[in-house]
């Protein structure tokens, strides 16, 4: 269900996600004529700084037009005394120079007159370029606002149908726990119909003793849980506690009472059921505690708690059970095995396997001792030949170093050093 807003002044009711997405859209449409009229003013001012160019190069041109006429009529004066001077004197020949030169001057002037209108036409170009490129400029920024608009539209459009989504699950979701609420109340209605209907408390007691016999086997796997018959003396359930190594470490057993009134003769007849099952705990499960109880605790040597209780009562007890059995395991024989130990160890047994002990070492200590002498004996023999060897081998050296020279032949068996330092050794 969408959110609804109410508005203070005329009092409308509208989604809340509509009034998000008209602002929204809102921002975005004043973002993006912020940047329109941004991308005018620079557009005018590149126009006007383009048009006082263009105005700066027509003066310069038409200064430069004005500038060239001039020169040219003072040329054409100064030409035309000169052509007046000349033709006093030499008519024919000054005529000709100078009309030559007013032909190189007309040249001149109009490869300068063609240089300023090719100047004229790349300027112009470069004019239509830049307008070119500025149309360009502004058809990309078009583009890209359409493409930031296309994207701007599906992020929204998404937005929306994940909300949608959201809702949509909102909704199943409420609707399967306000179905699974109903299930619970009709079982529930009809779990209290049955147990009105059942109307027996010994019914009642029964299956209190089933739930708690399952609730112990549930969390003692290990443990045997053992019912008591209707009709046979005893307590409701007994709990044989076993250790990890299967043994019997002691008993518990339970009593399960469910009534309006605690009655004190319950603690008696449980202490006498314990005492006959050889059990080392009693524990009485009731709804109804005592009047000085508030909680669960012991009371005249019986345990006494609620059904919700019972499941952290049984831990702890059984806890208890199993170290006490451990330490009185560990204490047991314990003297006997001190008397047994110091017997063994002043026994002629002891005394003949420790020397046998003692021989063998002694044994391996000499056969080692006399492997090394051996060995000592052999590398001593063995240096006394290789020193032998040496010593024959440098006297032929010697012999052919003083017939064919030092640097004949090489019959060294080894460096140098190594064989100074054998010999010398």
């Amino acid at each position: 269900m969408p959110t609804e807003i109410k508005c203070p002044n005329c009092g409308h009711l509208f989604p809340m996600e509509e009034a998000v997405s008209e602002e929204y859209k809102k921002e975005l449409r004043e973002q993006m004529l912020d940047y329109k009229k941004k991308q005018d003013k620079e557009l005018l001012k590149k126009q006007e700084e383009f048009s006082k160019r263009e105005l700066e190069l027509l003066q310069q041109s038409q200064q430069k037009e004005a500038a060239f006429a001039r020169r040219l009529e003072e040329e054409r004066q100064r030409v035309q005394k000169d052509m007046e001077t000349s033709l006093r004197k030499s008519i024919s020949t000054d005529f000709e120079n100078k009309l030559h030169l007013l032909e190189e001057a007309n040249k001149d002037n109009e490869e300068k007159l063609k240089a300023s209108r090719q100047k004229e036409l790349e300027f112009l170009r470069k004019e239509q370029e830049l307008k070119n490129k500025e149309a360009e400029l502004d058809l990309s920024i078009q583009r890209k606002l359409q493409e930031e608009r296309g994207k701007l539209s599906e992020e929204i459009r998404a937005l929306e149908e994940q909300k949608t989504a959201a809702r949509e699950t909102d909704h199943q979701l409420r609707m399967k726990e306000l179905e699974k609420q109903l299930d619970d109340q009709k079982k529930l209605a009809e779990e209290m119909r049955r147990k009105a209907e059942q109307g027996s408390m010994q019914l009642q007691g029964e299956v209190q003793e089933l739930a708690l016999e399952e609730l112990l086997r549930a969390n003692f796997p290990f443990d045997e849980i053992g019912p008591v018959g209707k009709g046979i003396r005893g307590a409701d359930c007994i709990q044989t506690v076993r250790n990890n190594f299967g043994q019997e470490c002691g008993k518990i057993i339970y009593e399960s009472k469910r009534t309006r009134d605690f009655s004190q003769d319950w603690i008696e007849k449980l202490k006498a059921d314990m005492r006959n099952q050889g059990a080392l705990v009693a524990v009485i499960v009731t709804q109804a505690m005592p009047k000085d109880m508030d909680r669960f605790g012991e009371k005249n040597g019986v345990w006494i708690c609620s059904f919700a209780e019972v499941k952290a009562l049984s831990y702890v007890l059984r806890d208890g059970i199993v170290k006490l059995f451990n330490a009185a395991k560990s204490q047991e024989n314990r003297g006997d095995k001190m008397h047994l130990l110091y017997d063994y160890l002043t026994s002629s047994e002891f005394g003949e396997q420790w020397k046998a002990i003692r021989e063998g070492f002694l044994s391996m200590k000499q056969s080692i001792q006399r492997e090394r002498d051996a060995m000592e004996k052999l590398w001593k023999a063995r240096e006394k030949q290789l020193e032998k060897v040496l010593l024959n081998a440098a006297h032929v050296r010697g012999s052919i170093e003083g017939i064919a020279g030092k640097d004949s032949i090489d019959i060294n068996l080894l460096g140098d050093d190594e064989e100074q330092e054998l010999l010398g050794d």
